[in-house]
């Protein structure tokens, strides 16, 4: 590892000494923040199984060379630390050792008239991450005209490799997914198509959807709705998808408070014997965040039991929340969330829980921030399992960051 990190200091050096000073515009920034937190009886049980208490960091440095408004080469470095978890994680004693940095992002991006296209390792986020809020390999061209713009996507997810037939264990993403603004209302139909002709894993699954954006002055509302459909075939066995999710929230400001909420709906399969899928799956890449224990919040390492965290499937959740602001540095915010399997579980339960989560954020000082966080699951009989031992998950923590 230091090997590479020397080499792309390297590079980046050879590159700034040899194009002119005003050839080029280097801009630089980043993110760090540092997490403590303990999370408790996460399997819906006082046995400890999934108890966790620990500190880490999460270093992001970014690099942008500016050649001209039409061209830019943009990266993106990740440096993740789990504060004593040995040599080899970077955080114990000798932390200049460690396995965990990432090349989260490395494209080109360049204007060619009124088309914009990004080549290379890149962020993107589709239907507000209920399909896809991932880094990819790949490429994006967008069309951007006069209050639209059309997006053209290719994600590549695995490479078959070299061999006879190898390309056919290709997975690829295929998508577009024009926005329209239209005053006050923002409109994006979206495609997002899954392919792969591995005789082992035969894919094709196709999704399609809207989201809606209305801003209504101190109000805003919002509505995403997918359907997807397709087949998956493995030998001897073909099996049908269609399956659905749709999503609704808004904000308003009330008073002295900022009032939100949201709803979403992703169905379940009702009978795991056929051959029909109607689970809402998202594609690999999918990740959506909703509260701080069922959803995943803001220390994701793990989600209550039965609940399934990111990965938007087979639930259905409510929230209503508010945030005041006392002082111009301090916010405080309260949810509450109720949530529940579209379907029945093994036990004939659905019922995963309320949840309330309450946020404290502290300017400390100018671009630094801290917050303090507790969320309490009064947990329903799917997500303990009617267990002997049932708990109620909890979590307390706080985190630091900034960003430049």
């Amino acid at each position: 590892m230091k090997k590479l990190l020397v080499v792309l200091l390297a590079l980046g050096l050879v590159v700034a000494f040899s194009v002119p000073a005003s050839a080029v515009d280097s801009i630089f920034g980043g993110y760090w923040r540092t997490r403590a937190y303990m999370q408790k009886d996460f399997n819906g049980t006082d046995d400890g199984a999934t108890d966790l208490q620990q500190v880490d960091t999460r270093t992001r440095l970014y690099y942008t060379a500016k050649f001209s408004d039409d061209f830019k080469f943009v990266n993106k470095f990740e440096f993740n630390h789990t504060w004593g978890a040995g040599p080899s994680n970077g955080a114990g004693i000798g932390t200049d050792r460690t396995d965990q940095f990432r090349i989260k992002n490395s494209y080109a991006d360049f204007n060619v008239g009124p088309v914009n296209a990004k080549v290379g390792l890149q962020g993107y986020t589709m239907s507000r991450g209920f399909l896809f809020s991932d880094d990819f390999a790949g490429a994006i061209v967008t069309y951007k005209g006069d209050g639209v713009s059309v997006p053209f996507i290719w994600m590549k997810n695995y490479e078959g490799g070299k061999g006879k037939d190898a390309n056919d264990e290709d997975v690829d993403y295929y998508g577009v997914a024009p926005k329209i603004s239209l005053d006050k209302l923002t409109v994006n139909p979206y495609v997002l198509w899954v392919t792969s002709d591995d005789p082992a894993d035969e894919i094709d699954v196709y999704f399609l959807g809207v989201d809606a954006d209305a801003d209504l002055g101190a109000a805003s509302v919002w509505f995403t709705g997918i359907y997807e459909t397709g087949t998956e075939k493995v030998p001897g066995v073909e099996t049908d998808l269609s399956a659905w999710l749709v999503a609704l929230g808004g904000s308003a400001n009330v008073g002295p408070a900022s009032v939100h909420g949201q709803f979403f709906y992703a169905t379940g399969d009702d009978d795991g014997t056929d051959n029909d899928e109607n689970a809402f799956i998202g594609p690999a890449g999918q990740s959506y965040y909703w509260s701080e224990i069922m959803g995943l919040g803001i220390f994701d390492s793990q989600d209550s039991a039965n609940s399934c965290d990111d990965n938007i499937s087979d639930i259905m959740a409510v929230n209503l929340g508010a945030t005041m602001k006392p002082m111009d540095k301090l916010a405080v915010t309260l949810d509450l969330w109720y949530a529940a399997l579209a379907e029945d579980d093994a036990n004939g339960e659905t019922a995963l829980g309320t949840e309330v989560d309450l946020k404290v954020a502290y300017n400390l000082v100018e671009n630094l921030k801290l917050e303090v966080v507790g969320a309490y699951l009064f947990a329903g009989d799917a997500t303990t399992g009617k267990a002997a031992n049932d708990a109620n998950p909890y979590e307390v923590g706080t985190r630091l960051s900034f960003s430049f």
